[in-house]
């Protein structure tokens, strides 16, 4: 099969390092990639990760038998226009993609009338750029497969092709089911990451708060240091869902707020009140290991 991956960073360039690391699942025969600066194809083509580095997007995606767009949510969107206009000869290609939402992208393939699969690895870094692209990124994760209107048994195929030369795990679910579900895992988080770091730094004890922090700080910022242009493109193409999944963050912290302000000279009674907080949350994981 031949692929084409339209932006080559670090989902598209770990797609192409999973399939030329010897997986026996890979039945990809050729990889041609593009992306608009070219530094992550050209690098690619240095190390052999791919065959060839477009000039163009019209070179990339000729005569592909599969094309993935490997970019923010927003340029998926115009990425589809860009196809839609072009004049395949012979079979149309399949195309899918690995943004982190599905609703909008789905629904602009299917207007388009595109032989689309929409595409979500559930795996990423707070990293961004070919440079820290994985072989292993994907491996024994979550691959959302949601078909779009137009897509055909060829096009099933072609993209379950992909996921297993990934090593990951396929599982079709409608783009509205994931972009609920997604809204509450992953864009509330980002969401919840980026206005911790404006409350925290924005206090006058920020320089004595920033020289104390340790691992906690790290782990619940970890995804306010992402990349802005992914980050600003998933909350405009889920925002009702991700507003939904706020507000109902904003009722649990007034609830924190009505137990911490309850018993202000009784320590006793608001350790009761958040212990069983804690562990009504720490008991959603199940048993501990």
């Amino acid at each position: 099969m031949r692929l084409a991956i339209i932006g080559l960073g670090l989902i598209g360039g770990s797609i192409a390092r999973a399939i030329r690391s010897d997986n026996p699942a890979a039945t990809i025969e050729s990889i041609v990639a593009w992306s608009p600066t070219g530094l992550g194809p050209a690098a690619a083509m240095s190390e052999g990760v791919i065959d060839r580095a477009a000039a163009t997007l019209a070179e990339a995606v000729d005569r592909a038998e599969l094309i993935v767009l490997a970019t923010d949510p927003l340029a998926c969107l115009e990425l589809l226009d860009m196809i839609a206009a072009t004049d395949f000869a012979g079979e149309p290609p399949t195309i899918t993609d690995v943004a982190s939402t599905k609703g909008v992208i789905v629904n602009r393939a299917d207007r388009l009338r595109l032989s689309f699969v929409g595409g979500h690895p559930m795996a990423g870094l707070e990293t961004s750029g070919y440079g820290h692209s994985r072989s292993d990124l994907f491996a024994g994760k979550p691959w959302v497969i949601c078909p779009g209107a137009q897509a055909r048994p060829i096009d099933l195929e072609r993209v379950a092709q992909l996921v297993a030369a990934c090593g990951a795990e396929a599982h079709r679910i409608s783009a509205r089911e994931h972009d609920r579900a997604v809204a509450a895992v992953s864009h509330l988080p980002l969401a919840l990451a980026a206005a911790l770091v404006q409350a925290v730094s924005s206090a006058d004890d920020w320089p004595i708060a920033r020289a104390l922090a340790a691992g906690g700080w790290s782990s619940a910022t970890r995804l306010a240091r992402g990349d802005v242009a992914m980050g600003a493109g998933i909350a405009a193409t889920n925002a009702p869902e991700l507003a939904r999944r706020i507000r109902a963050m904003l009722s649990q912290l007034d609830d924190w707020l009505a137990d911490l302000e309850a018993t202000p000279d009784d320590p006793d009674a608001t350790a009761e009140r958040i212990a069983a907080r804690l562990r009504a949350a720490r008991e959603t994981f199940g048993p501990a290991a």
